[in-house]
């Protein structure tokens, strides 16, 4: 798997991929637990988590940190399978029916993972995390009306989300909108929040336009200048490889993020 946040996007279907690393501190099953995102950490949190999980697969809070794990390893299959066997016993243990809806869709299982997401949370209150999960989802099923109109309700509970406008930035190009793509990219990387990978999707997306120097500009702003020229040379590349993809509508290198 190649480094760069850039390619991350290229990947077809391979929602919430490769992520950028950063340290989080988040809720897993009601209990706050940190961890660090970077390969060992994870490798980390599966051996911590692991054994608790053998001693009881029921157990949510530990199948949902396990099963979180083996995603960000890259280990989809597994994940599923950990995530299912706790999901059936733990029907209305939202946190882990949001990891396992997550797990389904980077293993590809579309439409299932669409109907556990919609499960993960309730009308009255809705997560904007899943939301955009949702979205991400409904994107790659080439629903893309759908997926907007979902990114734009997630919005409305976290106005101006850089993740959330990501998404909803490569849903554009996704459509061949990349005027409009650009616009929604451009909103997120101005917010303060915005991690790597946002600034590399708007590299994507221009140079998707064919301005590969000013996309090389945008990606030196967090790859070193040799990582920069490497994605625009393979982007150079995936688009020629597949005669022009705006010309393509069936080869589209994007993929919107389920999130970690």
């Amino acid at each position: 798997m190649r480094s760069t946040f850039f390619l991350a996007a290229f990947a077809v279907l391979a929602l919430g991929g490769c992520q950028s690393m950063g340290d989080v501190t988040g809720s897993i099953g009601g209990s706050s637990t940190t961890v660090a995102t970077t390969e060992a950490g994870w490798r980390a949190v599966a051996q911590q988590w692991g054994p608790v999980y053998d001693k009881d697969p029921t157990d949510a809070r530990a199948a949902t940190a396990y099963g979180r794990a083996l995603r960000q390893l890259g280990q989809r299959s597994q994940a599923v399978a950990v995530l299912q066997t706790a999901a059936t016993k733990n029907p209305n243990a939202l946190p882990l029916l949001g990891e396992y809806g997550r797990a389904l869709a980077e293993n590809g299982n579309l439409a299932q993972a669409l109907d556990v997401l919609s499960r993960s949370h309730t009308p009255d209150k809705p997560d904007w995390r899943i939301l955009s999960a949702q979205g991400a989802v409904l994107d790659q099923m080439g629903r893309n009306t759908e997926a907007r109109q979902t990114y734009q309700t997630a919005l409305k509970i976290v106005p101006d989300e850089p993740s959330i406008l990501s998404n909803l930035g490569l849903s554009y190009a996704l459509s061949k909108n990349l005027k409009e793509a650009e616009a929604t990219m451009r909103r997120a990387v101005a917010q303060p929040r915005a991690e790597p990978k946002v600034r590399q999707n708007l590299a994507l997306v221009v140079g998707l336009q064919g301005r590969f120097q000013e996309a090389e500009t945008i990606a030196k702003g967090d790859l070193s200048p040799g990582e920069a020229a490497a994605n625009v040379a393979y982007l150079r590349q995936l688009l020629a490889q597949q005669g022009a993809w705006k010309k393509n509508k069936n080869a589209s290198p994007l993929a919107p993020s389920t999130g970690t």
